[in-house]
């Protein structure tokens, strides 16, 4: 409790589904200050409104969360934006927090880095192994280069960064946009709308064979934090859960959390995706003594709880 009363802290993405609860945790931690920089003021794609943000925040540790994300339809039909908007932001916060003297920054990367075919569960050597699966690639290696930049830093001018890998997440207050959603608010959706109209089916993309790990977000922001205090190196570190679920059990698991009863129709015309995920964690565990506590049972119930509650 004593490290975070002495810090400032600025969360880029901060009122974004996982910074909203970095921010919640932060405060529960006591932190000096937390500043969190909206878009609206502060487009961290323009050199200037970077500057601006860390001249008003005088953060002692920023944690790099902003980035633009969605789905397999968002990153196929926005390529170009999703590598040019996630590169900006990074590599242009990076320098300039170096430049500003900042004593550390978290740069928060993303599953989708690793290589279409990583033998499981995905270990973090393994990174720079093959080229990502096409339909997120543009992003997922936009958000890599945080981490060239990250160990280029450290070793020429003993910047303390570091890389994350959060593995999907989902929770309360997740994005349900089912144009720029991940899988499981989507189904969630999905699920509850059909139900609402007494539909007899839902349509899925994908065969349904591919799997995902996911971690709830409260357990993701609680782990980032963890590594914010007590981590210091240039390895890049994974933050999963070490679950495993293909999506054609996840659809049904999810349907029967919500109670639809219809059917589950595939459209194997879309693409799947990758075709497995699964994170090693044991880095995350030895290095700062991370460990995911939230069933997926639970998680998921809490999820669907907060979306009939806000939808």
């Amino acid at each position: 409790m004593s490290f975070w009363p002495n810090r400032r802290v600025l969360v880029t993405g901060g009122s974004g589904f996982l910074g909203s609860v970095i921010v919640r945790q932060l405060h529960a931690l006591n932190a000096a200050a937390v500043f969190v920089p909206r878009s609206h003021e502060y487009d961290l794609r323009q050199l200037e409104k970077v500057q601006q943000a860390l001249r008003d925040a005088r953060p002692d540790i920023i944690i790099h969360l902003a980035a633009r994300v969605g789905g397999i339809g968002a990153n196929r039909e926005h390529p170009a934006e999703f590598f040019y908007d996630n590169l900006m932001m990074g590599a242009q916060l990076m320098h300039e927090a170096w430049r500003a003297g900042v004593e550390k920054l978290v740069a928060i990367g993303t599953v989708c880095a690793y290589p279409k075919f990583t033998p499981v569960p995905f270990h973090e050597d393994d990174l720079w192994a093959g080229y990502p699966e096409e339909t997120n690639a543009p992003y997922g290696l936009a958000k890599k280069m945080l981490l060239v930049q990250s160990q280029a830093y450290r070793d020429q001018y003993g910047f303390n960064s570091i890389f994350l890998l959060p593995v999907n997440l989902y929770g309360p207050g997740d994005n349900f946009d089912l144009e720029t959603s991940h899988v499981i608010p989507a189904l969630i959706r999905k699920c509850i709308e059909a139900q609402a109209r007494g539909d007899d089916h839902i349509m899925v993309w994908g065969d349904g064979s591919p799997t995902r790990e996911f971690l709830y977000v409260d357990d993701a922001a609680h782990g980032i934090l963890l590594a914010a205090e007590h981590y210091d190196a240039s390895a890049p570190v994974n933050i999963g859960s070490a679950m495993e679920i293909s999506i054609r059990d996840l659809v049904h698991l999810i349907a029967e959390t919500v109670g639809f009863t219809g059917d589950i129709r595939w459209d194997a015309s879309k693409p799947n995706g990758q075709p497995r995920r699964k994170l090693d964690t044991q880095r995350a565990e030895q290095q700062f003594g991370f460990r995911a506590q939230t069933s997926f049972a639970d998680g998921l119930q809490r999820t669907v709880a907060w979306y009939r509650q806000h939808r």
